[in-house]
């Protein structure tokens, strides 16, 4: 009987009937927010099974793939399917879906331009301050205003940027506007060192013509890029991957030979000690001063420090074009040193 009191007590509550009053519908509760999306809609005839739907979904067990079951006719489809109950209605399902038109349809969402991406690119794109001219195209032509200059330096903010490579085919100069890759970093270290590693074997081999070359002279040689393009090809197997790379790496690469003639070496051996790798050394059988090139810093210590100036010491910067012939050519700018110049002014 107590209990029948309490319940009665507990409906005449004035907050318990306004709350039965003002209930609303199950229509209203489920109305969505103005910033959300749809619940997504499934084409499953559409969907190629790649899984990149669920991979993107910040929600746990709100969107799975499954297949259906085969039969004597048709092989069963494989398709998301949505748990409405744990989905957020973000649209990141949709963002990343590849396929043309899409497997997944949520809407629009009022943050994002549905021509773009909102999954972070497998590129990042940076302005190098060394090489850029200040000419703002890139600035002028960036779709989402990603681009400004701070500080006068150019500048790009990745939280906006979208990666549709504009900025990088206005840029007149070759290397001021980067794509870098942010993926695969260990083949693209690998890749650097071959370019590196060729390049500075190629210039040391040119020894005649270097030994040769007046303080205020150049050389210039011509690498063409095919001689490496197979090797680059095992090492990264994605063309235009790989000539990014390799463009980026010749925009800023600077190489510095160390080279002497030993018919003219003194054997005075005071660049033994000065080095400080210890990539200098004695070689008794041959009567002769070698270098290990695997342990030199190419630092330049072992130039100023030779007395007779046998040990010539070269800067070679780099560019790479298109030749007459749609052929990539790497171009080479070898300079003598001009560090013992410096050393006299100072």
């Amino acid at each position: 009987m107590s209990s029948l009191i309490w319940y009665l007590y507990d409906f005449a509550r004035k907050a318990w009937i306004e709350g039965f009053t003002n209930a609303k519908s199950k229509h209203d509760i489920v109305e969505k927010p103005s910033r959300f999306r749809d619940f997504p809609e499934v084409k499953k005839e559409l969907c190629i099974g790649c899984g990149a739907c669920t991979s993107s979904c910040p929600s746990p067990n709100a969107i799975k793939l499954i297949r259906e079951t085969d039969d004597e006719h048709k092989e069963g489809l494989t398709f998301p399917v949505i748990n409405k109950s744990a989905c957020i209605r973000c649209g990141f399902c949709a963002e990343v879906c590849p396929t043309n038109p899409k497997t997944l349809l949520c809407g629009e969402n009022h943050l994002i331009h549905p021509e773009f991406n909102i999954i972070p690119s497998q590129r990042e794109f940076i302005v190098d301050n060394f090489l850029c001219i200040k000419c703002k195209k890139c600035i002028k032509q960036c779709p989402v205003d990603a681009i400004d200059v701070v500080d006068d330096k150019v500048q790009v903010d990745p939280l906006k940027c979208i990666s549709c490579e504009q900025c990088l085919d206005v840029c007149p100069v070759n290397g001021a506007m980067k794509g870098l890759y942010i993926d695969n970093l260990e083949d693209q270290k690998k890749l650097i060192l071959l370019v590196v590693n060729t390049l500075e074997k190629f210039i040391e081999k040119e020894d005649d013509k270097l030994r040769n070359l007046p303080k205020d002279s150049l050389v210039n040689l011509e690498f063409p890029l095919s001689n490496i393009w197979d090797k680059a090809m095992e090492i990264i197997p994605d063309e235009k991957i790989a000539l990014d790379i390799i463009i980026n790496t010749i925009s800023r690469l600077k190489i510095r030979t160390i080279d002497w003639n030993s018919d003219e070496c003194k054997k005075c051996q005071l660049c033994i000690g000065e080095c400080p790798t210890g990539a200098i050394s004695f070689d008794k059988q041959k009567d002769t001063i070698v270098r290990d090139s695997n342990k030199c810093l190419r630092c330049s210590i072992c130039y100023q420090t030779c007395p007779f100036g046998v040990i010539k010491y070269f800067i070679s910067k780099f560019s790479i074009n298109l030749n007459e012939d749609d052929e990539y050519i790497i171009y080479i700018t070898v300079k003598a040193s001009q560090l013992d110049n410096d050393l006299l002014r100072g």
